[in-house]
């Protein structure tokens, strides 16, 4: 019996199995979601690029080795990243005031504009979509979305 059998048998019948079902239903579902989000973007950058510029606007002014540690990359891979964005006139470079040494990655304005488009964009694919559902349908997402964004939460 494994690990996951042993828990689920604990929790009495059917419990585990049904949470490990919409546990995978709901990975598949919303991996689904996303990938036709990123493909509903189209601005002409890679995911990578888009969610480090994302990042850099939410954080405001990071360090790369800040940067890197946020989006869960080792440092090299996020200087090439970084530097594909500053080629692009998505994000620039300042050298901070207290300390000459270190340089902070901020958006620029072309980059702002980037990341309203991609936005918009995806909004409006959603709501398109959502505009052909029924009414009870939109409501179950609605009342969905402080459930999912629980799931998101800090564990503590």
């Amino acid at each position: 019996m494994t690990s996951i059998q042993s828990r689920s048998a604990s929790r009495g019948p059917g419990r585990g199995t049904e949470t490990l079902d919409l546990a995978a239903s709901l990975r598949l579902a919303v991996t689904r979601l996303a990938r036709r989000l990123r493909q509903q973007a189209d601005t002409g950058v890679t995911p990578s690029m888009l969610s480090a510029l994302a990042t850099v606007e939410r954080m405001g002014p990071l360090t790369l080795g800040e940067l890197a540690a946020l989006e869960g990359v080792q440092r090299p891979s996020m200087t090439s990243i970084e530097a594909r964005l500053e080629e692009t006139g998505l994000v620039s470079r300042q050298v901070d005031a207290a300390d000459r040494r270190v340089v902070r990655v901020s958006v620029s304005p072309q980059g702002r504009q980037l990341l309203e488009r991609s936005r918009s964009r995806k909004t409006a694919y959603l709501a398109r979509r959502l505009q052909a559902m029924l009414p009870a349908e939109r409501k179950a997402l609605a009342d969905a979305v402080p459930i999912l964004e629980r799931l998101l939460e800090d564990e503590g």
